[in-house]
């Protein structure tokens, strides 16, 4: 860790308070470095848009990638001031960034309310057996679409 990760952790933390000073949700902030400078910011959106994928880090994703014209953020960092849920977790793992700082940990976010355990436990259950169903219909019409 250096002064310049503390710097951009900061300006992370800097933007969960702003959310939360807007009322605009829970109290994350993410931002996205590429070569020393600040790509894309994000803050937690989820009730102030009425959208459960408006998690700061997938905001600051989708302006990264938007602003860079790729789906990827290769050399790109992430700082979060959280550690990243489930969902944002396979949003960073599909978008690629050589590394992710975070602050506050999940046990820290549990503490107030936001725990995402039942989901990592979700996981390891059978389909079928989910607290939500998941049921397959018509994989024989879907398949051939891989192949287009």
């Amino acid at each position: 860790m250096t002064e310049q990760d503390e710097y951009f952790m900061r300006k992370a933390i800097k933007l969960a308070r702003k959310g939360m000073n807007k009322n605009a949700g829970g109290p994350f902030g993410a931002i996205v470095v590429k070569d020393g400078k600040i790509i894309s910011k994000g803050y937690n959106k989820v009730t102030s848009k009425n959208d459960p994928t408006a998690h700061a880090e997938v905001v600051a994703i989708r302006k990264a990638c938007k602003k860079l014209g790729t789906f990827q953020l290769d050399d790109c960092t992430i700082y979060t001031s959280c550690e990243p849920c489930p969902m944002c977790l396979g949003a960073i793992y599909w978008a690629r960034p050589k590394q992710v700082f975070y602050a506050s940990n999940k046990k820290d976010a549990a503490a107030i309310g936001f725990d995402d355990q039942f989901i990592y436990k979700e996981l390891e259950v059978p389909l079928a057996s989910r607290q939500i169903p998941f049921i397959q219909v018509l994989r024989n019409e879907a398949i051939p679409v891989f192949n287009l």
